[in-house]
């Protein structure tokens, strides 16, 4: 099992997961964050912290599709080991429903 970053975390990113991973399993896009889930040890530290409710369990419904949205982010995005600032406007777009269709970018932080 892994923990995935699924479109919660779409322009919010917020780091409180990146400062309490032991194994720095997270990577940075231009608006969200994603886990590599053959990195990942499965602790769940990370799920808690996270405020817009973005990380899951790859075994909760829902997960499967972030699951691999996750692996091909990680491959290519920086890796991320210190806790940023969140976008000044993270705050308006907690909770917005379909972030990914509207929002997501597949750049690189």
């Amino acid at each position: 099992m892994t923990y995935v970053v699924t479109e919660s975390c779409i322009k919010c990113k917020y780091t409180d997961c990146v400062e309490v991973c032991p194994v720095d399993c997270f990577y940075e896009g231009e608006n969200m964050l994603v886990i590599h889930p053959d990195e990942c040890i499965d602790c769940g530290v990370c799920e808690p912290e996270c405020p817009a409710d973005a990380i899951l369990a790859d075994t909760d419904q829902g997960a499967e599709a972030w699951l691999e949205l996750n692996r091909n982010f990680s491959a290519n995005w920086p890796n991320i080991i210190q806790q940023g600032e969140a976008p000044a406007d993270a705050a308006d777009y907690d909770g917005v429903e379909n972030k990914f269709d509207k929002y997501f970018s597949p750049k690189p932080k």
